[in-house]
């Protein structure tokens, strides 16, 4: 575990893989069979189950609990308090640890503050779930999803940044900020070139 930082408060089991300048915050819990990328960051009161595993440079805002089953890929971002689920229909006294559901979370995806991810589903790259929403089906690279259940309301660059398109049709957009170009076709979008 050599190259990480924790807290004194955080605790960190014997045999969690933690990678080069990765930082652990107060009061977090990272089992013993997790296994963590470079770069990332786990804030306040963060709990990382032992079937997790953490790409590089991904951002876990205070008191979000990483469920065993959840994989998340290189620079995701999660907001605080955002929620993982690993069973649909979960009982008190019904054992369902044989019956956890994949959850997989794609390179450069956001999931906003409060949001929730039912578990069994793929939210694809650089997606933008809001603040709130419950995602309850699988989620398209570079789509923007609102509310409850949570709905495509359009599309994000990239950089983070609302493109000028409807949330289905045809179309070209620029990101506002870096000027790289999108295309959408029908429900997918595609990256159609860089900035210059």
């Amino acid at each position: 575990m050599a190259g990480h930082w924790q807290h004194e408060t955080a605790v960190v089991d014997e045999g969690a893989q933690l990678g080069e300048g990765t930082k652990v915050w107060h009061f977090a819990h990272v089992c013993a069979q997790a296994r963590i990328g470079d770069g990332c960051s786990l804030g306040q009161g963060v709990f990382v189950g032992n079937d997790v595993r953490l790409g590089n440079r991904v951002r876990v805002q205070n008191h979000v609990s990483i469920y065993d089953a959840v994989r998340l890929e290189d620079d995701v971002f999660c907001g605080p308090s955002m929620v993982f689920t690993n069973v649909r229909n979960p009982r008190a006294a019904v054992s369902r640890k044989d019956e956890y559901k994949p959850t997989v979370v794609r390179r450069g995806a956001t999931l906003g503050a409060n949001c929730t991810v039912v578990c069994g589903h793929t939210v694809g790259e650089y997606a933008f779930i809001a603040a709130g929403a419950v995602v309850t089906a699988d989620v398209p690279a570079f789509a923007l999803m609102m509310g409850v259940p949570a709905r495509r309301a359009g599309w994000m660059s990239a950089h983070g940044e609302r493109l000028d398109l409807p949330a289905t049709g045809q179309g070209e957009a620029a990101c506002p900020a870096t000027g790289e170009r999108y295309r959408l076709d029908g429900e997918v979008l595609t990256r159609c070139s860089s900035s210059t």
